[in-house]
């Protein structure tokens, strides 16, 4: 079979660390194994137009590898029998699999999944750090001492303790409730989540919580926000000019999820206008980021609250290992004829097989 994988190239990093194994250069340790079974492995990171590696490739292609870092955008018309008559199934080297268009795989019965699981650590950890770095005032500080200045007063008038806040989820899954569970150490005045089902049994008593039905008055309660949930038609643009108005004033906003979740000229606006005092996070609504996108430079009026970086926050090295291994095990079982573990399917079987992507109607 023909595996096509689109990736980001590392260069010269990838040449040092052969633990990146999302790059091009380590193609996901997996080009030896593929090849030794009579398979072939074609990487690129050439992934826009119709004269791009990917799309030229796509035509004969079996098995599609993407990532969240650097997203092969699998379009309806892309997944037509014209355009991809041989694709059988899609792998997202990673968590998210909003950049493949889900509803035509279902019409087509082509198999999506993803490494579920592989990034929540990673992730979690990532919004602790930036709701610290924008609540804290951190980066302005920073950048005061590299310009060789020093004015406590500049950087410490917007810097704040996160003990004493409201820090809320939208969306308590794997990821959300890690983010939760981080906070209980800050002693935070009270932690609520957003989401359409309730946190499990199981874990519900593991610490305080609350869970807010209504989302904007969830919004209003909330001195920091983490976006934790899947991009889909019901989230896309979910944070807007209208639902920014709900929103404290001086609140401070983080988003690991998905750019697309959070309109970026109405997220900058709140910024600038000092609705946000801060908005941080490593999902962009296209990715690679455009030089000119108002996320690189937007400040709150006081010259800081921009924690924004590249998409890393789910890619660690600890991180890209346990997906390099999940991208593996699933074509393992694809090609083997076996059932792909069931945590880790989306699509299968033209019905969805999880409801990680919104209330389905087609779920089981």
């Amino acid at each position: 079979m023909k595996v096509l994988a689109i990736l980001y190239v590392g260069g010269k990093a990838a040449e040092e660390e052969s633990r990146l194994l999302g790059t091009v250069e380590n193609s996901l340790g997996i080009k030896d194994w593929l090849e030794s079974q009579g398979h072939t492995l074609v990487v690129t990171d050439d992934k826009e137009g119709a004269s791009s590696v990917f799309q030229k490739e796509l035509k004969d292609t079996d098995i599609l590898i993407s990532t969240p870092f650097h997203p092969a955008y699998l379009t309806a018309d892309l997944l037509s029998k014209e355009k991809s008559p041989n694709l059988k199934l899609c792998v997202t080297a990673g968590v998210g699999s909003d950049h493949v268009d889900l509803n035509e795989c279902n019409k087509r019965k082509i198999t999506v999944a993803e490494v579920s699981g592989s990034n929540v650590v990673s992730v979690a950890e990532h919004v602790i750090m930036t709701i610290l770095l924008l609540v804290r005032n951190f980066i302005p500080a920073h950048e005061q001492t590299v310009r060789g200045n020093w004015n406590v007063a500049e950087v410490a008038r917007n810097a704040f303790d996160l003990e004493g806040k409201v820090c809320g989820v939208i969306g308590a899954g794997r990821i959300g409730y890690r983010v939760l569970q981080r906070l209980v150490p800050f002693n935070c005045k009270e932690l609520l989540y957003y989401d359409y089902t309730p946190i499990p049994d199981q874990y519900a008593n593991e610490f305080k919580h609350r869970r807010v039905d209504d989302f904007n008055e969830f919004l209003s309660q909330c001195d920091v926000i983490s976006v934790n949930c899947p991009l889909h038609e019901k989230t896309r643009n979910l944070i807007n000019k209208d639902t920014l108005k709900h929103f404290k004033k001086g609140a401070w906003l983080v988003n690991t999820a998905r750019g697309a979740i959070c309109n970026a000229e109405d997220v900058r606006d709140a910024l600038e206008s000092g609705q946000l005092a801060g908005y941080g996070g490593d999902v962009w609504n296209v990715q690679p980021a455009p030089k000119d996108h108002p996320w690189r430079t937007m400040t709150n009026p006081l010259g800081g609250g921009n924690g924004m970086v590249p998409h890393m926050s789910g890619t660690t090295l600890d991180a890209q290992k346990r997906y390099a291994d999940g991208t593996k095990l699933i074509i393992e079982q694809f090609l083997a004829g076996k059932p792909i573990d069931k945590q880790n399917l989306i699509v299968a079987d033209g019905q969805y097989a999880t409801l990680a992507y919104g209330q389905r109607k087609d779920n089981k």
